[in-house]
């Protein structure tokens, strides 16, 4: 298969290259490396270096390197910053993502996967764990922008026949996610334990979240894009989660643990809380698991301990 990733150059693209890679398949990567980096790639794979809203040079790569798949990463997903600049956001999740989906029909990709979030289009108040049927309730731009990228995937189902669906992921962790710009609260703490500090907590620490491996992202992708090209599932929207909820303050412990440090010298600075974020949040992940024929998800500690041997290279 000769594939393209959008967003490919960063933490959960880099993943899916590194699974594309060892099953034979051709990759090209577009990114604009503003947040990922080469480094994350292997040796002599393809990066084209440009940033999806620039639709004529995405149009103009699609079409001379005709992909079977397209998986698009590239986003921008930092909630906060979305909260100080939803226009920059819209711009980057709207106006990117229909330009990754004009380039995959005019290039005539045969399968379209596009990737989105759980947590924050269904919003606080949803029944837990929450299912695909839940209607969509953004509190954030982030929010509002994934889900009118997915409403615009749907459209190009429909209107074009193009084989695309939509993958709702969790809060992915695990290697290659540095603690800087958007990095997830698992990153985070783990260079703080990495690094002597005690972890910051915004909040009272009882928000809950459902930690998705990355490594059970990249298998969806995978099976997603297989399914498309077999004809089937296209404009249907999956969950791609756990179904268990996690506190933060429970995260902590679990890291300080894994590090093997004592509970005291690990406890949790807290912080006010953060506008936009959600309260609780949990993906039931059972449709995607049987439509796309997945394993269970990977359990927490066993993630978590994957992304610990990573932050201290060992």
């Amino acid at each position: 298969m000769r594939a393209l990733v959008t967003g490919g150059a960063g933490f959960i693209g880099s993943t899916l290259v590194e699974s594309l890679l060892t099953r034979g398949d051709n990759v090209l990567v577009v990114d604009d490396l503003s947040a990922g980096t080469r480094d994350n790639l292997a040796p002599g794979v393809t990066v084209a270096e440009l940033d999806i809203r620039d639709t004529e040079a995405l149009t103009r790569t699609a079409a001379e390197y005709r992909p079977d798949a397209v998986f698009h990463l590239a986003a921008q997903i930092d909630v906060r910053r979305s909260m100080d600049d939803p226009v920059h956001d819209a711009s980057v999740n709207v106006l990117g993502t229909l330009g990754v989906l004009q380039a995959a029909r005019d290039a005539g990709a045969g399968a379209v996967v596009v990737c989105s979030t759980g947590g924050a289009i269904y919003g606080d108040g949803a029944p837990l764990p929450t299912t695909e049927a839940e209607p969509a309730a953004p509190e954030s731009p982030y929010g509002m922008s994934k889900l009118a990228a997915e409403r615009y995937t749907r459209f190009f189902v429909r209107s074009h026949g193009l084989p695309a669906l939509v993958l709702r992921f969790a809060n992915v962790y695990g290697p290659r996610q540095h603690p800087a710009g958007g990095a997830g609260v698992v990153s985070l703490f783990c260079d703080r334990a990495r690094t002597g500090l005690r972890p910051t907590v915004f909040g009272d620490g009882g928000q809950t979240r459902d930690f998705l491996y990355v490594g059970d992202v990249a298998r969806a992708a995978l099976a997603s894009a297989d399914r498309l090209a077999a004809g089937e599932l296209a404009g249907e929207v999956l969950n791609v989660g756990t179904g268990t909820e996690s506190t933060v303050v429970e995260l902590a412990a679990t890291i300080g643990e894994i590090a093997g440090l004592a509970p005291e010298a690990f406890a949790p600075e807290f912080r006010p809380a953060r506008a936009g974020e959600l309260r609780r949040s949990c993906l039931d992940p059972s449709r995607g698991i049987a439509a796309l024929g997945l394993p269970a998800p990977t359990p927490l500690a066993e993630g978590l301990a994957h992304t610990w041997a990573w932050h201290t290279g060992r």
